[in-house]
């Protein structure tokens, strides 16, 4: 760490979450003092693997709420990093707009005037999602998208089709930030992951995991997102956790770092997938009745992670097997499989 012996601090936000717990991890074990904030600490059931995770060095716990002006204030103060992880994920809101697009932009801002007052955070990494890259109408197959490629915001608001808010809350938060950004000279990069899966310290637990286990669970609901993210981009595009929060670490600390960085290993579909998981679990079967209808043979779209690469990342969870093996587990310990 840096010299004189103080340890460099970072903040991460949402430390509830599923993502943002992997993170802590790792930068409590690469020997950095972690600030976190939740909306409620005193929430045990969301919170104990926090207290878990002290263990393995300096972890705060702060409260903050997104839409509450000025709460992030004392856990940004002194921070050489801030991590924004926490955002608003409700996706079958009623008023997408004033329930989940306008938080989502408050939020990211109130977190961002945060950073500015504070004056010692040297980078912001801005967790995106490849939803705000792949969220538009595309004829035929075989397209590539990247840092580039936005979602069409106008298409989406005028056809409301599918969760078609989380997408727009996601673009219109990157571009807030970066105006946010450029006018007050703080060094900015965003992190666009994938269905995102892996195990993880937290057990309230966030859609991707659900999701990606949805053939071997059997659960509808999940299995619905799934269908609908295919649907969406033309494709079910992967990343493992650990890969993500070495991802954003890298960004953080790699002075050329900037702009976007669309984050993800693998590119596949339902077909492809379950045809993997029927090999690999036969225990659990997959659930082929969920498989009805027109289904995508081969991915028509691919994200490509062709800038990290080539800025010197290196992904670890390159293959659906390495992807799932501690999947599974994590999927028993938290009850979305049986044992």
């Amino acid at each position: 760490m840096s010299g004189g012996g103080r340890k460099k601090t970072a903040c991460v936000t949402g430390g509830n979450g599923y993502i943002a717990s992997v993170l802590i991890k790792m930068l409590l074990e690469k020997g950095y003092a972690v600030k976190t904030t939740v909306r409620n600490p005193d929430d045990m059931e969301k919170s104990s693997h926090l207290m878990e995770l002290q263990a393995l060095g300096p972890l705060e716990v702060l409260r903050a709420d997104l839409d509450d002006e000025g709460s992030f204030d004392d856990a940004v103060a002194g921070c050489d990093y801030a991590f924004l992880v926490a955002a608003p994920v409700n996706l079958h809101s009623k008023n997408p707009e004033k329930e989940l697009i306008e938080p989502a932009v408050r939020g990211t801002l109130n977190v961002m005037r945060s950073c500015a007052k504070a004056g010692t955070v040297k980078r912001v990494v801005l967790t995106s999602s490849a939803a705000a890259v792949s969220g538009r109408p595309l004829q035929g197959s075989g397209h590539v998208m990247d840092e580039e490629s936005w979602s069409d915001v106008e298409y989406l608001t005028a056809n409301k089709s599918g969760p078609w808010g989380y997408p727009v809350s996601k673009v219109l938060s990157e571009k807030e930030a970066c105006r946010f950004a450029e006018e007050h000279g703080i060094s900015l990069v965003t992190v666009c992951p994938v269905l995102t899966v892996g195990a993880a310290p937290a057990t309230k637990i966030h859609t991707s995991v659900p999701a990606s286990l949805s053939l071997l669970s059997g659960d509808e609901a999940a299995f619905g997102v799934l269908k609908g993210i295919e649907m969406a981009t033309g494709c079910v595009s992967l990343v493992h956790v650990a890969d993500l929060c070495r991802a954003k670490m890298f960004v953080a600390e790699e002075d050329a770092a900037a702009g976007r960085y669309v984050c993800c290993s693998v590119n596949t579909t339902i077909v492809e997938l379950a045809r993997f998981l029927a090999d690999k679990y036969p225990q659990y079967t997959v659930k082929t009745d969920l498989l009805s209808g027109e289904r995508l043979q081969k991915p028509r779209v691919r994200l490509s992670s062709e800038k990290l690469v080539r800025e010197g990342f290196e992904f670890r969870y390159r293959t659906l097997d390495d992807m799932y093996d501690d999947m599974v587990e994590y999927g028993k310990v938290l009850g979305i499989l049986p044992n």
